[in-house]
């Protein structure tokens, strides 16, 4: 292009160059505007993979936690099965144990009752004494059941009064025997291990007045 007189340039000149620089600006801020939006499209997708792998890694944990309260579940019911099968078995050994032992003194106590059944078959028979044999008879082979039980009589006459073992129904003034020694039985009481089964009633000497 050709300079007029005074360096100026024609006003069309003027124009087309301000019309380049507005279209590099503008295609510039194109370029800016595509980038931005490039970036902003990536920093999307990252969010959005995040978001993904986090509601993935939940959905897992969830899924492992599911799993882990049914093996809890289940290992809770295996495990109170297991203990209702072993309280069962418990208390089936008790009652067969309680069971055999009464059998066992039931077969004593039938014993005894055979020949208490005898001896009155043929209590016609027998005079006086051959009763009175019989009966001490029978009674040692009663106290010889009770005993093997681990029944045993209470001692009385002539030891001194216990309470946990003897029930005084009576107190008899005594010149020959101090006070609380026991003077007569009335009720043979029993003692069973090292427990009082029932006591013995007795009559207790008291000094006399």
């Amino acid at each position: 292009m050709t300079l007029k007189k005074g360096g100026v340039l024609p006003p069309h000149a003027v124009i087309g160059r301000d019309t380049r620089t507005n279209l590099m600006m503008e295609e510039q801020r194109d370029k800016s505007a595509d980038q931005a939006n490039i970036i902003d499209q990536k920093d999307t997708n990252g969010v959005e993979k995040n978001v993904e792998q986090r509601i993935a890694d939940l959905e897992a944990q969830l899924a492992q936690s599911k799993k882990e309260s049914t093996e809890n579940w289940n290992k809770y019911l295996r495990e109170r099965a297991d203990w209702d099968n072993f309280r069962k078995r418990q208390e089936r050994l008790v009652s067969d144990r309680v069971l055999y032992q009464k059998k066992a003194l039931f077969n004593k106590l039938l014993e005894v009752m055979d020949n208490v059944e005898r001896a009155l078959m043929y209590e016609d028979t027998m005079d006086k004494t051959q009763i009175q044999h019989t009966l001490h008879m029978l009674q040692w082979q009663m106290n010889e059941v009770l005993r093997g039980e681990g029944l045993n009589a209470v001692p009385t006459v002539g030891e001194s009064f216990n309470p946990y073992m003897h029930e005084a129904v009576e107190a008899v003034e005594s010149s020959e025997q101090p006070d609380g020694v026991v003077l007569e039985e009335l009720r043979k009481g029993y003692t069973l291990g090292e427990e009082t089964l029932r006591p013995a009633r007795v009559k207790v000497s008291v000094g006399s007045k």
